[in-house]
């Protein structure tokens, strides 16, 4: 796919370093747009630094932070003239612990940092879209967003909170020029589920089995959603959900 509209627009991603996050940041600098990352690892980041140096910059921070976000997102402002599109991609998983077996430590780790985190980088960078009478946000959501199974309590708490959100943000702001959406990805190959495949790699298998297209999904064909929803193709789609799960959720 060829979106020409992306050339010099900037793009601010969080979880950028790995999975999703690093495939979605791809996407865009090929399609030439400005991308500006935040992420609490940076090995990816650097790699990317390397290849696309000018068109793109990023900051190390944990985005449960209120500060670091701020400062990041005056620094992605400064280098770029504003923030046209932002994907809240950053994450953590729960290793599927029901509620008895979520202590406040990880249910406050997950919501921190799933809910929160989205939260706070979307109220930092809204009132900039505002002030452009436009903007596009995609959350990050799951198909634990859409059904029980998909993660632990937190996990999916989490996650449905994420779609909730989500709607509200574009109800309340839509009529001002932005747009929000989330996608609900299922299983998709990255490191966070690489516990999956450890071993003998029967919970991969597993999954896959249970999947309708019998297969796990790469955090490519999640990025290729994403520059389809942020294009202006889809700008009729407003507060919506799209899963991409292979079938999981017809089931």
């Amino acid at each position: 796919m060829q979106f020409e509209e992306f050339k010099g627009k900037c793009v601010f991603i969080t979880g950028a370093n790995s999975g999703i996050g690093y495939a979605q940041a791809q996407a865009f600098l090929t399609q030439g747009a400005n991308v500006f990352a935040l992420d609490i690892k940076e090995d990816k980041l650097s790699q990317l630094k390397k290849q696309f140096n000018d068109q793109f910059d990023y900051r190390l921070g944990n985005i449960s932070e209120k500060s670091k976000v701020e400062t990041t997102v005056y620094h992605a402002i400064k280098q770029n003239g504003t923030i046209d599109i932002l994907l809240n991609t950053a994450g953590i998983l729960d290793n599927y612990a029901k509620t008895l077996e979520t202590d406040e430590d990880l249910w406050d780790r997950v919501i921190q940092t799933n809910l929160k985190g989205t939260y706070l980088v979307t109220n930092t960078v809204l009132p900039h879209m505002l002030q452009e009478k436009k903007g596009c946000i995609i959350n990050m959501a799951s198909i634990a967003g859409l059904v029980a199974g998909g993660g632990g309590a937190a996990y999916t708490a989490s996650k449905h909170a994420i779609i909730g959100y989500t709607k509200q943000l574009d109800y309340d702001y839509a009529h001002a020029g932005i747009r929000a959406n989330a996608l609900a990805p299922g299983a998709i190959k990255t490191p966070m589920n690489q516990a999956d495949f450890a071993g003998d790699g029967e919970m991969a298998k597993w999954v896959a089995n249970e999947t309708p297209a019998g297969r796990w999904a790469k955090p490519e064909e999640v990025a290729n959603l994403t520059l389809y929803i942020a294009s202006e193709a889809a700008d009729y789609i407003h507060g919506t959900t799209i899963p991409i799960d292979g079938g999981w959720t017809m089931k």
